[in-house]
């Protein structure tokens, strides 16, 4: 599968003094790359040591950086982790940085095309950035047959409404968590929530193939064809929640796209959140037989 993440790379510095490089994008290519999938980062760095750093390890990781963009004007992104008992984090988010800055050359449309994209991956966080936003447009029009994902992952401080509507019109397929999805209900609604209440109304309004919903350790509820159903979780021992949801998203897009059934598709998506979650950063190693002995 040839998939274009689209956004944020930055570096996750966690309360402990620890760091890793991240972002919801690169946290699943890194996924689908080692399930075997093709994925292409499109971001942008600093012209800092940090920019320096992450270029070399993404470089190092086997990525391509042809689609990485430097910034002079702007710091490479950061941001600051503070992990509650449960591992829950919460993020303070340098801005602007330079993944607000994100940039692709006419020439490098027809390098991507010759890839064949058929997702394209994209966020919340880098869209507040209108040129971000264009270049998703841009991207849309340029492959009018890709299908498009959008894991909403909202920030605090670092969306609005309006941006979650408009890019959830491009959007094939929403992934979002209880949480997102029961605030934004709320804002239009002031009725008790409920997911399916929820799915029904965002399905109404928008041309969605699929809602999926994630649930922590319950696992996730997958809404589609006008009927939701919820599929079971994993036990995990957490060590932090950091891109777990990430690994999530990389595992589902990567059953639809092996045409797996949708029962499969979220054991197997459930299964590689869970073992993201019992290991420190948003990515750690494991391997296939990892997820595949915890579905044994």
């Amino acid at each position: 599968m040839s998939i274009l993440c689209v956004g944020e790379i930055l570096w996750d510095r966690f309360q402990d003094g620890a760091e890793a490089l991240a972002g919801a994008p690169l946290n699943v290519a890194a996924a689908l790359k080692r399930l075997g999938d093709q994925p292409t980062l499109i971001s942008a760095f600093g012209a800092d040591e940090d920019g320096q750093r992450a270029l070399q390890q993404l470089g190092e990781s086997g990525f391509t950086t042809q689609f990485m963009s430097k910034v002079e004007a702007a710091r490479t992104g950061t941001a600051e982790i503070q992990l509650d008992a449960r591992g829950n984090p919460s993020y303070t988010i340098a801005r602007p940085a330079a993944f607000d800055y994100l940039s692709v050359a006419d020439q490098d449309l027809e390098q991507l095309a010759a890839l064949a994209p058929q997702w394209l991956y994209f966020g919340t966080l880098a869209q507040t950035s209108s040129q971000n936003e264009m270049l998703l447009h841009r991207l849309k029009d340029r492959f009018p047959r890709i299908a498009c994902f959008y894991d909403l992952n909202l920030r605090p401080n670092h969306w609005d409404f309006s941006l979650v509507d408009n890019l959830t019109k491009l959007a094939t397929i929403l992934k979002l968590n209880r949480d997102e999805a029961e605030l934004l209900f709320h804002m239009h609604s002031s009725e008790p929530f409920s997911l399916e209440l929820f799915c029904i109304e965002w399905s109404r309004r928008y041309a969605l193939a699929c809602i999926c919903i994630t649930l922590g350790s319950e696992g996730c509820a997958v809404f589609s064809e006008g009927t939701l159903r919820t599929y079971p979780g994993f036990p995990a021992t957490v060590v932090d929640t950091v891109g777990a949801g990430d690994a999530f998203a990389a595992g589902f897009l990567h059953g639809l796209q092996s045409g797996w059934a949708i029962d499969q598709i979220t054991r197997f998506s459930n299964a590689l959140g869970a073992i993201v979650a019992s290991r420190a950063t948003a990515i750690p190693d494991w391997s296939i037989e990892d997820v595949q002995k915890l579905l044994a």
